[in-house]
């Protein structure tokens, strides 16, 4: 059984083929239980999780793990808050074949996976992006929605000016060929944007609804926990709001499920999630004045794809 390291699957990914593999991945019959999540400390005030994700389709058995420790930078800064792996197995024999790093597949895979819901949401001639935050996924999500899309303006913004600008010279190396800035005022560059794409640690909304604007794209994946959203109930009543997975965010994102608390929305109204979109094989918006949104937790489906990829890769 192999070890492929981050440094591997860095090396062995890029968005194009990621995408068409979650495309043809999430249309075809597939294999994926529930997420697991639990919690190692209930009555501390820290939130110390443990977490499994299983899928299986033709062709691959996997199970991703991972450790949630926030706290961990504080107590020592050679320690990150998450750390992940995915083991991958034949589907045909229950052979072990691979254990892949787990953390470097998800900035991959959720980025795509964000990037695949704009290929079916977004309007085709998109060319002005927002990303909000700077994080370490920040420059995965711009380059993302830049290969499924003819992006020529990219907005960065985020709290921290210099991690924003961090993140802009990470594109810049990628993308030289794209208009890549500071966002220095949030209001305008809503109402401009054609596809606004959130990867925040924000537990509240990060912008009125009411900012955005007929035919705008919105993306939110930063959230995971059921009382924090990125964005607010306005916002979510105005869009035809689709999800990467129905039984994960519907058990899991503040987005819909404070909205549904407040008796303005429903989950019945959710009008479809990802498989749904990649089967129909079309653009799913009605027309270029609807807003859309996809709200994302993260599935385990794409980390096998993302870990099945680099497989393939590795050993060509």
């Amino acid at each position: 059984m192999q070890v492929i390291t981050a440094e591997s699957v860095h090396q062995s990914l890029n968005f194009k083929e990621l995408v068409d593999a979650l495309d043809e991945t999430f249309s075809r019959p597939a294999g994926m239980p529930q997420r697991q999540v639990f919690s190692l400390d209930e009555a501390a005030s820290h939130t110390d999780a443990f977490a499994v994700l299983p899928s299986w389709n033709e062709k691959t058995i996997a199970v991703k793990a991972f450790t949630y420790f926030p706290e961990n930078p504080k107590k020592d800064p050679a320690l990150a808050s998450l750390y992940s792996k995915i083991l991958i197995f034949s589907r045909e024999t229950g052979e072990p074949q691979a254990l892949v790093d787990g953390t470097s597949v998800t900035y991959w895979r959720t980025a795509a996976i964000s990037a695949l819901g704009s290929h079916y949401l977004s309007r085709e001639g998109s060319t002005k992006l927002l990303v909000c935050g700077t994080g370490n996924l920040a420059s995965f999500m711009a380059l993302a929605h830049a290969t499924v899309r003819p992006i020529k303006q990219i907005k960065i913004w985020g709290r921290n000016e210099d991690k924003a600008h961090a993140t802009i010279e990470l594109i810049r190396k990628q993308r030289p060929d794209i208009d890549v800035i500071w966002c220095d005022n949030l209001e305008v560059a809503v109402r401009e944007a054609d596809i606004i794409s959130c990867a925040t640690g924000s537990a509240s909304p990060l912008f009125p609804g009411d900012w955005v604007q007929a035919g705008t794209h919105t993306d939110f994946v930063g959230n995971h926990n059921h009382d924090r959203r990125e964005c607010d109930s306005t916002l979510i009543q105005k869009s035809t709001v689709f999800v990467d997975s129905k039984i994960n965010v519907f058990a899991e994102a503040g987005e819909l499920l404070l909205p549904v608390e407040e008796g303005v929305f429903s989950l019945d109204d959710v009008k479809g999630e990802l498989a749904q979109l990649c089967k129909a094989g079309q653009l799913a918006r009605e027309n270029d004045e609807q807003i859309t949104l996809f709200k994302t937790v993260g599935t385990a489906l794409s980390d096998l794809v993302g870990a099945q990829l680099v497989y393939a890769k590795v050993n060509q």
